[in-house]
């Protein structure tokens, strides 16, 4: 059996599998992806997507591009059994950089991921392989290798992810169980073209009668969602007359006129892989945790996986970092997978009651919920979503845990939108770059950082920059200029009020774009050291 060697091998070319791939490129590795399947499946999976997850596809070029086929802004609505809208979800904060909530349609991101990943030309996308064995040691992975012919091969790689789905042959291989609940009530999926219906949101139908979703899509598509009750048969209910007799209760004679490309029953899960990591192999996206749809971050929690992973699979690739890091995927990941799983349930439980009686009481607690303003604030900006907050892994909190407060160490940096020295506006983790960035506000972030040290974080690409006020130069033409660091201009504020109130002048970015510290430029030096031994290290603090 012939043997391939390669860096980087990535099991599974869904989104979750073709993310990490871009980010492999953007890095210089050479990376090949298994992929199972010939072509993209031609119908909608996953149909929403967040700022975070944007975010992560903004890194690697893809997010313009991809939002291009995207409706933004859109709400979430929860309608109760006489067609009266109790709760809706409408954020409209743009920290991230991005609208909160994109709807898309997966074939169409996918198309668009690949499309772009021919700029890669050190990733190899090999359609029609299966892996069908593996084993590691210290030092790497060995796969056994299907092609299409049905010749084996094997594939050597120092490191490993698997992205291969809920049913992941990488996780069986590695001996590690899906553990958590398997949900009672099935659910039909029913995407649908030519829609005609005047409804441009999400419409969570909690009709105890029947629970039901109807989702707006892209280009005159929309899906439908019927949950299935218990004396029904699965089959039956799949057939497409049934499927008409139920969409035609709620619109009419125009069902007449829809096209239904996909009929297709569910069984929702709520699971968490035993680990994320096994040695010198990662599992991301639904091989590491399966989540219920119904707060759509399936798919957004793969992404998360993706930009908090492959930057550390690439520093353990290039010989930047010790293989032990990749533990802190773990480590950083898991809390936040598990509590999106948390809140997916939540809100099925919600928009799945079918007793009549407590969905009375449901109702009512809402309507008590929008008379209190805070309240309904809270709700419609989406901030019962769980925030991702690291407090341990590559990160480095200088207050004691018990005064921190506020800390904002851990956390996602805001991405506002700044101007570079010629007057572009772009957004801010275009000019952070792929690697770590320290940046000061008003303040030169190498003025106290010796030669030694800067030497040592410039190997790394890490980026040196200063933050000014908007118009602060000497005119149009003439921004302020610092000497060693690249000086862009806090256009609309939002850079002076977040350092106002970290009341730090120093922030330290990692890759994935979370904060790995806050300091002053007297502190920074020894604050860097400490960031640098837990890449030699592998231990978080």
């Amino acid at each position: 059996m012939k043997l391939h060697n390669t860096q980087v091998v990535i099991v599974g070319g869904g989104p979750n599998g073709i993310a990490a791939a871009h980010h492999m490129g953007l890095y210089g590795l050479d990376c090949v992806v298994l992929e199972t399947a010939t072509d993209i499946l031609p119908y909608p999976r996953a149909v929403g997507m967040d700022d975070e997850a944007l975010r992560v596809l903004q890194t690697v070029g893809v997010a313009e591009d991809a939002h291009q086929d995207m409706i933004s802004h859109v709400p979430l609505r929860y309608y109760n059994a006489r067609g009266t809208c109790f709760a809706e979800v409408k954020p409209t904060s743009v920290d991230n950089g991005w609208p909160m909530r994109n709807l898309f349609m997966q074939q169409l991101l996918e198309a668009t991921m690949r499309e772009h990943l021919v700029r890669r030309p050190s990733v190899d996308l090999r359609l029609g392989h299966e892996m069908t064995e593996l084993q590691q040691d210290e030092a790497g992975v060995t796969l056994t290798v299907k092609q299409p012919d049905g010749e084996l091969y094997a594939l050597r790689a120092q490191v490993v992810v698997g992205a291969d789905g809920g049913r992941s042959s990488v996780r069986k291989l590695l001996g590690l169980e899906l553990v958590g609940l398997t949900h009672p009530r099935k659910w039909v999926v029913v995407d649908a073209v030519n829609d005609e219906l005047d409804a441009p949101y999400t419409a969570l139908h909690a009709n105890p009668q029947r629970p039901f979703v109807c989702i707006q899509l892209p280009y005159r598509q929309r899906r439908w969602e019927f949950m299935l009750m218990e004396d029904e048969d699965e089959d039956t209910m799949c057939e497409e007359g049934n499927i008409r007799r139920l969409i035609r209760a709620h619109i009419g004679d125009a069902v007449d006129r829809l096209e239904i490309i996909r009929i297709r029953a569910y069984t929702h899960n709520s699971r968490v892989a035993q680990r994320f990591v096994k040695g010198r192999v990662a599992l991301i996206g639904d091989a590491a945790h399966i989540t219920p749809p119904w707060a759509g971050q399936g798919l957004n929690s793969g992404l998360r996986d993706v930009g908090n992973l492959c930057w550390k699979v690439a520093m353990v690739v290039l010989g930047r970092a010790d293989a032990a890091i990749l533990q802190t995927y773990d480590t950083e990941r898991r809390g936040h997978a598990t509590d999106l799983i948390t809140l997916a349930d939540n809100m099925g439980a919600v928009l799945g009651m079918t007793n009549p009686l407590v969905a009375g009481v449901r109702d009512w607690l809402f309507q008590a919920v929008d008379t209190v303003d805070s309240l309904r604030e809270h709700l419609l900006e989406f901030r019962f979503k769980p925030r991702a907050i690291l407090t341990q892994g590559l990160v480095h909190h200088e207050r004691p845990l018990d005064v921190r407060e506020e800390d904002q160490v851990g956390q996602l940096f805001i991405q506002p939108w700044v101007e570079d020295a010629q007057g572009q506006r772009q957004r801010l983790d275009d000019v952070l770059g792929p690697w770590y960035a320290v940046i000061g506000f008003r303040t030169n972030p190498i003025a106290h950082l010796g030669e030694e040290a800067q030497a040592t974080w410039r190997a790394l690409d890490t980026r040196f920059i200063q933050v000014n006020r908007s118009r602060s130069g000497y005119g149009r033409h003439q921004p302020l200029q610092t000497e060693g660091v690249v000086c862009v201009e806090d256009v609309d504020n939002r850079l002076e009020q977040w350092f106002g109130q970290v009341r730090d002048t120093v922030v330290v970015v990692r890759p994935d774009r979370f904060i790995a510290a806050i300091t002053t430029p007297e502190r920074l030096a020894s604050t860097l050291a400490k960031l640098k031994r837990q890449f030699e290290a592998g231990r978080g603090h």
